[in-house]
Order: structure tokens, then sequence, then C-alpha cells
């Protein structure tokens, strides 16, 4: 029985609150105190096995591993990029009953169980390493120009398998910053994902700001409200297209969580502090990229406090547009600057291994280390 099936069979420690540690410690028969003791191992420490809780009586951990384990689930697959962007693949095991969580279940026979992989991408820029994470196994949102959107859905990511991508990558302990932007939709996978960054903001967890990390969205309604106002974290919308029209022909889920509707609920909230916001505009030639277009975006965020990241569009198959010219982003981006409306231009990193926006695919190519 390999690792990740075998996973069903046992609870992952991983992902868990203290209060939830405490109910697994006196179930053991441990003292309350074992619980913080097993949070400052995983959180902290970033330990593999129940072995390495050395403060914890061997019996203790004896008891614990009858029913549970850590659940750090290690990359299978690494490539590093011309430009040192690093691409790691995980396996996952996804249950195809699409509302469960996927590792903790262990009620759910093996047969419903499929395997798959996800990817996360490690960025560095200078004295910045950041961590693109992914939070579904496929997406279920259909985005032509997203070839996770194409894969279809297959299963939400735990906790555990979050939390996974941060502790194994090699840069664990020098992580900078975190973008939910990799494969899959966050606020899709609310409730595993809103533990992932408890875990990662708590002073028991790993003790990060809220402000290191960036939820990516379509606009997932009502989940999206749930988030601006339980997290301080920093939110990011794919936009694509000021025109609504437009935007459905490109994304399906504009039909659902139209992009008025979801500009109306991001106004309601103060983005002048510490908490930003910022617009995704992926750059089609011939599609998106005209001077109309620009008018049209700054009509339509005037007044909110933002940012517009325009995106260079990497060339997926079977689809008929290519990226603008540099020349074409570059007049965008001034159109929109000299309209009041602050914009960059997102650097393309990690194209030659399919580690660069819309290309995150769970699989790697014959260059896998």
């Amino acid at each position: 029985m390999d690792r990740v099936t075998e996973r069903k069979m046992k609870t992952r420690l991983l992902g868990k609150t203290p209060d939830e540690l405490k109910e697994i410690a006196a179930e053991a028969g441990l003292p309350a105190f074992a619980a913080g003791q097993m949070a400052q191992w995983m959180y902290v420490k970033k330990v593999r096995s129940l072995d390495e809780m050395t403060n914890i009586s061997k019996e203790g951990r004896r008891r614990l591993s009858e029913k549970y384990e850590v659940g750090v689930t290690g990359y299978s697959g690494m490539q590093v990029s011309a430009d040192g962007t690093k691409k790691y693949l995980f396996p996952v095991a996804c249950t195809k009953m699409r509302g469960l969580a996927l590792a903790d279940r262990g009620g759910v026979p093996e047969e419903s169980l499929e395997h798959g992989a996800v990817e996360a991408v490690m960025i560095p820029d200078d004295d910045r390493a950041t961590l693109c994470v992914s939070s579904q196994s496929g997406c279920r949102m259909g985005c032509r120009f997203c070839m996770t959107g194409r894969q279809g859905f297959h299963g939400h990511l735990s906790a555990a398998d979050i939390l996974s991508q941060f502790i194994s990558a090699d840069e664990s302990d020098r992580l900078t910053n975190a973008v939910f932007m990799g494969m899959g939709e966050p606020l899709d996978n609310y409730d595993n994902v809103m533990r992932a960054i408890e875990v990662l903001t708590a002073g028991w967890g790993f003790g990060w700001s809220p402000k290191r990390i960036t939820v990516s969205t379509i606009g997932v309604l009502p989940a999206l409200k749930k988030y601006l106002d339980e997290s301080r974290c920093h939110l990011a919308v794919s936009l694509h297209s000021p025109f609504p029209d437009e935007r459905l022909s490109m994304m399906p889920a504009e039909k659902a969580f139209g992009m008025e509707e979801i500009l109306d609920l991001v106004r309601q909230y103060d983005f002048t502090g510490q908490r930003r916001v910022s617009f995704e505009y992926t750059m089609f030639a011939g599609f998106n990229d005209s001077i109309r277009h620009a008018d049209a975006l700054s009509r339509l965020l005037r007044g909110l406090e933002c940012r517009v990241n325009l995106i260079r569009f990497h060339r997926i198959p079977d689809f008929p547009y290519g990226c603008p010219p540099d020349i074409v982003i570059r007049r965008f981006q001034e159109r929109l600057n000299a309209n009041g409306i602050v914009a960059t231009v997102r650097a393309s990193r990690g194209e030659d291994i399919l580690a660069a926006c819309g290309m995150l695919a769970g699989r790697h190519g014959s260059g896998a280390e």
C-alpha cells in the first residue's frame, strides 16, 4: 500500500488547532499540555513524524501512532527554471465525493480514492521567497486560458495537504510570502484554505503576519464576503476584462459570480490600511489589450484603492490568443496610470518549466528531478 492510500487509515495531525490537539492528547492518555508540545513540533520545528516529538513519552507517542500521524506529504518531483523559480510536485489522494475533505476521511473506502498530484511554485526575488500554493486538484471554474481549469475538478486539498507545501519546500525556513494562486479556486475550498491560513498566522502556528499572504479568486460569492469578514490577508481578484460579456467568454464563472456584484462587495471594505486588494488582468493580444479596454477598466475601478497586475499570457494548446507585444502592454499600463489607476506588469517567471501563471497542470515533464 502506498503512502497516499495509507493516509485514509490514520488521521493527520497537521492542520489541527490546539483545542483539537487537547482532545487527541486526552484520548491518548496524555496531559493537556501535550497539545502545545505537538503544535510546537509540527508548526515551529516542522517535524515529519511522531517519533521526533521527543518531549512526549515514548508510550504516549506509541498510543498516538495507533490512530494518528503527523501527515506531512513530501514532494515527489522538482524542477528548476533558468530564472531560479522552482516547481514542486506533491502527490495527493482526492475523494471523488466532491463535498468531502481529502485525507482525513478515515471511513472513505479505498475504491473511492483517486491518486493525483498538485504543484507549488517557489519564486525567488532578491530577499523575498514567495510560495505559490495549490488549494485543489484541478478546478471547476473552467477558465478557458488556464491549464488547471481544463483538467476539471478532482478534489479539495485538506489543510494538511496545503500546509505540506509550506513544510516540504526546500526553502521552508526562509519563505517570506505566500500566494494562493496555484491550482484550484481557493474560495471554492473555503474551510480548508481558512484552516491552513489560521495555522500560518496563529501565534501557536507559523506566526506569520496576515500581510504576508494573498488569496487569489475569481470572486466566489458568498465565500468572498466571509473571507473579507474573517481574514486580514490580502485579496487578488481575477478580472481579465472590464466588459461582462467578454469576461464570460473566458471565464464561465462570470455567469454565477458577476464582476459588477463582486466589485459592489469589494467596495464595502476598507483597503486603505494594512490589507490590499489587487486585480489580476491577463493580457490577450487582440482581445483585451486596447486603449478602449484600459479606459473601461479605469472607469470600473475608479475610486477604489487598488492595484492592477498586468500578466503576460503564456500560450497553451488549442487557445486562439497569444500575448501582446511588450510595447502594447506598456501602453496599456501607462494609460491606466494616467487615469489614476496604479498598474504594474508582473514579471514572467518559470515559463520554461511550465510554472508561470495559468500553466500548472499537476504533472512534470521529463526534466523532473
